[in-house]
């Protein structure tokens, strides 16, 4: 028996696990390890707790003074929970958390003894060494001086790992120069700006508020395996994709596992990692099966984007291990398998005031919207200016997998605003503003027992990339494994801007003391030109159809196709402009850098694995085979002289062999054009060489190694197939 035979007889350990104990509703347990609001107002001066509630909504410091309390409140608090140790958790440049930890000790040469101790400065700023994270040649090797700074607006929680208990404080990451590092600041910054524009806007349309800030609500897509397959695949060790796979007998083509019945083995580990999440305040609502075989979603309910983010960071590390302890694994790359869906995470953005209005629901406040129509104009504008910048954000050599299929939006950025919507701004477009029957349309179905429904004024889009949705716009470009900040940032700081320009336009014409009708009749001009002006990139139709993408280009829409190509837009004129007071040009150019020399890298550990695995697995594998098909064949000839012939087998036999020897031609192939590649200097030519020609042939090999599986003995094969990595769950 094989390794990969062994794995697949092996019984699965879930009932064995360790899981993470309910003890109640989970109402009861939300947040429990959460240093909450709650935990914050019974342990902290009144003054002092309205300073840091202030700072949690991100409208006030924290005073030095008043970091000594909340710091030892923090350790007592932590300590309760068994926490021996804390860290500053932050999110530099290379899309995942990183943490250093520290005991709460202190110790003096004076005694012979520790104490727990926990200062307000070490609370409020910490010195992890900044030498070997990406920066894009804002900071070189030798110089290694890097601060995190502690962002109360998200709240720190217990971390239990191993037999270990950390406080975990979020943190931002800088340079000791000031640059800045991390992908946090940039979205606090962008929320700052969009809230000043948008206070301007409820101004003007005379809706109280006094801040305003933005909220997501991030679907997360995965697949789950069984780990003791995933272990024998060395591209998902390393890659967390596979570089080879036939296409299994059956596939999606069914449409049986969309939120069909969850198996017990997967609802398990659902169930767990869910218990874990709540505890640390991450509100997950939904989970359902996916559209392809072993893929799976959770959906959190909306939170202030920067806690949004936050949790989700958090909730793919909590997912990834609670599967290990389940005996599963849980792939978050957003092409695991070829030739059936990929993973996106769903990006649902909207805007709040601090007063609890969603500015993008246009039934929020029924008697007054224009903020509504303001906000989604400055939005259309937004997007249509910023549609490289935006395709920028959800760049990476991973999505570039996932992107333009049948399951994924294409790389041309469009919005899908629904019937109702597009009519009514057709409709101000060409008639200024008008009174218009308001519809109260329900289905009706006639049935006794199932009451009226109501029909929403929009239908859903899924093939659009920025889709509208009722109250809310959805980006589904994200891929599954990336970071959600850089496109928060990118489209809070497109929309300021675009919400600038217009109210800047607004306000020229109006005078003091205006009038309502006033108003509209310098509202009306200038949203008619923004409107027009965007109107290319508003489409309601098959974004996956060809015919969509020849009026793309008769639009001039941009189609990046490869990454590399998107990333070029961070070096911009109009995203030195779109980031003025968030990212610094050579900050911005920092990320350039940082995006192609990660693209560049990923791929060449795809190849290093395919020619890896083709010449140590694919290829003793196929030799076997055609010993064994070679040795029948001459023993066939032996038998009492006659003149048996199988030309089945002689055929099989041949083709193997022609099939080996493409392989290898094109293995030979690829691995020169590689050393030649990584020969290019210029980093964005050498960028596009290999998003070009090296992945066409990196899929040329995958072809004829994949037809060399489907042909190669089952016994000798090594790699666990679709089949079982899909099915064997």
């Amino acid at each position: 028996m094989n390794p990969r035979e062994q794995a697949i007889s092996r019984p699965p350990i879930s009932n064995q696990c360790r899981k993470e104990p309910s003890t109640g509703l989970p109402s009861e347990e939300f947040a429990s390890a959460v240093f909450s609001k709650n935990q914050m107002r019974s342990m902290l001066p009144p003054a002092v707790f309205e300073n840091l509630e202030k700072a949690m909504d991100g409208v006030e410091a924290i005073s030095p003074e008043n970091a000594d309390a909340i710091a030892v409140a923090m350790k007592e608090w932590a300590i309760s929970h068994g926490a021996t140790h804390y860290t500053h958790w932050f999110q530099p440049l290379t899309g995942a958390s990183a943490e250093k930890h520290d005991a709460f000790i202190e110790w003096s040469t004076f005694s012979d003894n520790v104490i727990e101790k926990f200062t307000g400065n070490q609370l409020l700023q910490g010195e992890p060494d900044a030498s070997s994270f990406p920066s894009g040649g804002l900071r070189t090797t030798y110089e290694a001086r890097g601060y995190t700074g502690w962002d109360p607006t998200s709240p720190a929680f217990i971390w239990k790992g191993g037999d270990g208990v950390t406080l975990c404080i979020p943190s931002v990451f800088f340079s000791w120069t000031g640059d800045i590092l991390d992908a946090k600041i940039p979205v606090i910054r962008s929320e700052k700006k969009l809230s000043k524009e948008v206070i301007r806007l409820l101004k003007l349309t005379g809706v109280e508020a006094n801040y305003a800030f933005t909220t997501l609500g991030l679907e997360q897509e995965y697949f789950v395996i069984d780990r003791a397959l995933k272990k024998l695949r060395p591209d998902l060790m390393l890659a967390g994709r596979t570089v080879y796979g036939a296409p299994p007998p059956k596939g999606q083509e069914l449409q049986d596992h969309y939120f069909g019945t969850v198996k017990d083995r997967v609802l398990s580990f659902m169930s767990d990692f869910e218990n874990k999440s709540l505890k640390l305040g991450i509100p997950l609502k939904t989970r359902h099966n996916e559209v392809a075989p072993a893929q799976h979603e959770v959906a959190p309910v909306y939170e202030k984007t920067t806690v949004a983010i936050d949790h989700n960071i958090l909730l793919m590390e909590i997912m990834r291990q609670t599967a290990e302890e389940h005996g599963l694994a849980c792939l978050l790359h957003e092409k695991p398998f070829a030739g059936i869906n990929g993973s996106g995470k769903h990006f649902n953005w909207s805007v709040i005031t601090d007063t609890g209005i969603n500015l993008l629901d246009p039934t929020a406040t029924p008697e007054n919207n224009l903020h509504f129509l303001v906000l989604l104009t400055a939005t259309l504008h937004a997007v249509d200016k910023n549609a490289e910048l935006l395709r920028a954000s959800i760049a990476s050599r991973s999505n570039d997998t996932r992107l333009g299929g049948h399951e994924a939006p294409p790389a041309i950025i469009s919005v899908y605003l629904g019937r109702v919507l597009e009519e009514l701004l057709e409709n101000i477009e060409e008639k200024g503003f008008h009174k218009s029957e308001v519809r109260d349309d329900r289905y009706q179905f006639s049935l006794t027992t199932i009451s009226d429904l109501p029909k929403h004024t929009t239908d859903r889009n899924r093939t659009s990339p920025f889709a509208f949705t009722g109250n809310k716009f959805e980006f589904r470009a994200l891929g599954s494994i990336a970071s959600p900040a850089f496109s928060a940032t990118v489209l809070n700081s497109g929309v300021a801007k675009s919400l600038s320009l217009i109210l800047d336009e607004i306000e020229e014409s109006l005078k003091e003391g205006y009038s309502q009708e006033e108003f509209l009749k310098a509202l009306t001009p200038v949203l008619q030109k923004y409107l027009k002006e965007s109107k290319r990139i508003r489409f309601t139709g098959d974004n996956y159809s060809n015919d969509w993408v020849g009026l793309a280009k008769e639009r001039n829409l941009p189609n990046l196709k490869k990454s590399t190509s998107a990333f070029a837009s961070l070096k911009s004129s109009q995203a030195a402009e779109i980031f003025e007071g968030i990212l610094t040009k050579n900050e911005l150019e920092s990320r350039y850098e940082i995006s192609m020399e990660t693209y560049i890298q990923t791929a060449e550990i795809e190849i290093r694995l395919m020619l890896d695995m083709f010449h140590t697995l694919v290829v003793p594998a196929v030799v076997k085979t055609q010993k064994d098909l070679a040795k029948l064949l001459v023993n066939l000839d032996k038998i009492d002289g006659s003149k048996v012939k199988m030309p089945f087998m002689q055929s099989k036999l041949e083709n193997l062999s022609r099939s080996l020897d493409r392989a290898s031609e094109l293995a030979i192939e690829l691995e020169e054009c590689w050393i030649e590649g990584s020969k290019i200097e210029d980093i964005q030519k050498k960028g596009d060489f290999f998003a070009n020609e090296l992945t066409d042939l990196s899929e040329s090999l995958r072809e004829e190694v994949d037809y060399l599986e489907r042909y190669c003995f089952d016994e000798y094969w090594p790699l666990p197939k679709y089949r079982e990595l899909l099915f064997h769950v």
